[in-house]
């Protein structure tokens, strides 16, 4: 009877886990900690828990998304870099901490992000729009260059802080196109905004997802994207690229894990996110929330965080950036 017993369940079991590929199996032996450093509600967030679901039947265990905000993520990051490597814990960190706050002057880190945390894979960009306040005339990326020649200055562009991804996107413009804008920083994004629409600011260069409710509204326009292709809901508007060879924004995120690691391990979740990210729903998702499908191998997002801190460091040393 015992040894009947034994073998339903044992039966059971097997069912349970019917569909998630033994390689995961054998790896990930227990729930999953997902550290995601950003406030509920905000883009990081909503990925975090769209890809803990589409984990869920990859590795065969509960993936558990656990919010620590604070310090530009890094408290989150840090709690990634100290557990245990074993696989269970991993943290979702944007291209921010990785590639512009360890070449900010004045910036100190908790972590070294290069040796205490594991390049997984990078997941998602969020394209990146220039928008305009509906008070502006200007409608092309041409016009605008030609105005700020002109008038040197005189054009605002708002950001939602010192050294945050606007900031530097405005920059990386005025080096580019040799112009001379005017940066107003704001605490956040939403007040940076609002004043856009109330014509106290004229334009932005930020994340997609932030301006659609006010593009929907018409207190914005959407003028160019900034990112290195154009998303499916505004498959019309150009790149600024085309305009000015080299601009090109990508506010991406991507998983780590533990320091140290072992590459077996890396391979295992690396493989279980390219499978997550391909379902359809996953890919619907991407496009309804602002966001490019930008999966990739461990090395290529190496390769993508020396290239972009390279990019940014020059733009940061030419405007004078320094951490508040």
């Amino acid at each position: 009877m015992k040894r009947r017993t034994v073998l339903a369940a044992g039966s059971a079991a097997a069912l349970g886990l019917a569909g998630t590929p033994a390689w995961a199996q054998a790896k990930i032996g227990g729930d999953v900690r997902f550290f995601c450093g950003f406030a509920p509600g905000g883009t990081a967030d909503l990925l975090c828990r769209i890809l803990a679901d589409a984990l869920k039947p990859e590795i065969g265990q509960n993936v558990i998304v656990e919010t620590k905000t604070g310090a530009s993520g890094f408290i989150a990051n840090e709690a990634v870099a100290n557990a245990v490597p074993d696989g269970r814990t991993i943290g979702l960190a944007a291209m921010a901490a990785m590639c512009v706050s360890p070449v900010m002057p004045g910036q100190k880190l908790p972590i070294n992000v290069d040796t205490d945390l594991t390049p997984i894979a990078n997941i998602a960009g969020v394209y990146n729009m220039l928008v305009f306040g509906k008070h502006m005339k200007i409608r092309i990326v041409p016009e605008l260059i030609e105005e700020a020649k002109k008038n040197p200055g005189k054009l605002t562009y708002a950001s939602a802080g010192n050294g945050t991804s606007q900031h530097l996107a405005g920059e990386l413009f005025k080096k580019l196109a040799g112009v001379n804008l005017l940066h107003v920083p704001y605490r956040g994004g939403a007040p940076a905004i609002q004043d856009m629409v109330a014509g106290n600011c004229d334009m932005m260069f930020g994340n997609m997802p932030e301006f659609l409710g006010q593009i929907g509204g018409g207190g914005l326009i959407p003028i160019a994207f900034g990112s290195p292709r154009v998303s499916p809901m505004f498959p019309n508007l150009p790149l600024i690229s085309q305009f000015l060879p080299g601009f090109e924004v990508v506010n991406w995120f991507a998983v780590f894990g533990s320091k140290g690691t072992p590459a077996d391990i890396v391979d295992v979740w690396n493989k279980a996110l390219r499978a997550a990210v391909a379902k359809p729903d996953m890919q619907k998702r991407f496009v309804d929330n602002g966001m490019d499908n930008v999966i990739g191998s461990p090395a290529e997002l190496k390769a993508t965080i020396a290239a972009d801190r390279k990019k940014w460091a020059e733009v940061i040393q030419a405007a004078g950036i320094r951490a508040d």
